[in-house]
């Protein structure tokens, strides 16, 4: 009984935090009910998991972007740009895939720079910049894409980038053995870390859990990654695409919790007046995080491009209204300063789960629009409910 009242008053005081697994985990339950058991099907998780890659990506800028209380517009038309530029420097001008992808993610963070500049600096309001490359990014879409319409990449290593598979090394009873070498890794990386973290918390006389709800925790967390990790191994394994966005998940989650240039994102994002008070270079944060957010979207065109296995007129529309929905589920407030890497790709794969659901029951495309507005209105009014209970 104290276990149960100890684990209810704590996911009453972290509900923004767990708020977003437990509707996930609601929402599985739902369409695997309701699909016989189809959506948790090996094939379907990964095609769910690789579908939510350019989306997950683009979270994870766009909601450093609302933290510091600004807003991108351009990003979905950037990343279908940047896209078709690499299906044309492989296609046309014959360049090497090591070559063509640091050139994207470099034009991508020149970009992102230039947008920077003009809201940091020059001080152009952040919706009236983007919206200006919004504008500016469409139209290069159609000037690089007006020969044929339809850029077809016909290269397997890139291409190989958005479809393909770890290699597999070996079968252990039907599944991929180096899968499961990376499942069992990232447990123990999670285990490691939640300890490590725990005891620096009591060293410094921060308030933790009972050790019996931390086990708890463990235990149900290293589950859930070793569930997934059984059912991607028994299809073709991790593909490259999730390995991607643990990449970025991993990077960007030590940045913003384990560096000066974290700290000083949230600081901004919370009040820039006092962070600039103190001694915070705010101009700088916001010409970085743009910046970032640019080299994002190049590699979200890149996974796209990849995945379609070709650059189209029509790419990037609706990404960048898809990645912000997607933070908003995953907990990013509209008031700044609060946000997590990982809610952020939480909230991608929900919004994604939800569309691979209904697509699985045949719903409609109206509905399916209407239903994830729905979400995405709950996620913000669940937002200012929390913040008023906290003020």
């Amino acid at each position: 009984m104290r276990l149960f009242n100890e684990a209810k008053q704590l996911i009453k005081e972290n509900i923004r935090d767990y708020g977003m697994y437990i509707a996930l985990i609601i929402i599985m339950i739902t369409f695997t009910i309701l699909t016989n058991g189809l959506f948790m099907s090996s094939r379907n998780i990964s095609n769910l998991l690789d579908s939510a890659g350019y989306i997950a990506v683009l979270a994870v800028g766009v909601m450093l972007v609302i933290v510091i209380r600004h807003i991108d517009l351009s990003i979905g038309f950037l990343a279908g740009f940047l896209g078709a530029i690499a299906a044309i420097l492989l296609m046309y001008v014959g360049l090497p895939v090591y070559i063509v992808i640091p050139i994207i993610l470099i034009l991508g963070i020149c970009a992102g720079s230039v947008t920077g500049f003009l809201v940091a600096k020059v001080g152009i309001p952040a919706f009236v910049a983007t919206l200006a490359g919004w504008l500016i990014y469409r139209g290069a879409i159609l000037l690089a894409t007006e020969k044929s319409g339809t850029i077809v990449v016909e290269n397997e290593a890139f291409n190989a980038i958005g479809n393909g598979y770890i290699p597999s090394i070996a079968q252990v009873g039907g599944l991929h053995l180096l899968s499961l070498i990376v499942g069992a890794l990232g447990i123990i990386f999670y285990i490691y870390s939640a300890v490590k973290n725990r005891r620096n918390k009591i060293k410094y006389n921060f308030e933790v859990v009972s050790k019996e709800i931390f086990i708890i925790q463990l235990v149900f967390v290293s589950a859930i990654i070793a569930y997934i990790t059984w059912l991607l191994a028994g299809y073709n394994g991790f593909s490259w695409t999730v390995m991607i966005i643990l990449l970025v998940v991993f990077v960007y989650h030590f940045i913003t919790t384990k560096t000066v240039i974290g700290r000083h994102i949230y600081a901004v994002g919370s009040n820039p007046e006092a962070a600039h008070l103190s001694g915070i270079n705010v101009k700088k944060i916001t010409f970085l995080v743009f910046g970032s957010m640019g080299m994002l979207s190049a590699l979200s065109g890149i996974l796209f491009t990849s995945r379609l296995q070709s650059a189209t007129t029509t790419a990037g529309t609706l990404f960048e209204l898809d990645a912000i929905a997607a933070a908003f589920v995953g907990g990013v407030s509209a008031a700044g300063g609060v946000g997590k890497v990982t809610g952020a790709v939480i909230g991608a794969v929900v919004m994604a789960t939800l569309t691979n659901g209904m697509n699985l029951m045949g719903v409609g495309i109206a509905p399916q629009y209407i239903i994830r507005g729905g979400v995405l209105a709950l996620a913000v009014i669940f937002d200012v409910m929390t913040r008023r209970q906290r003020a």
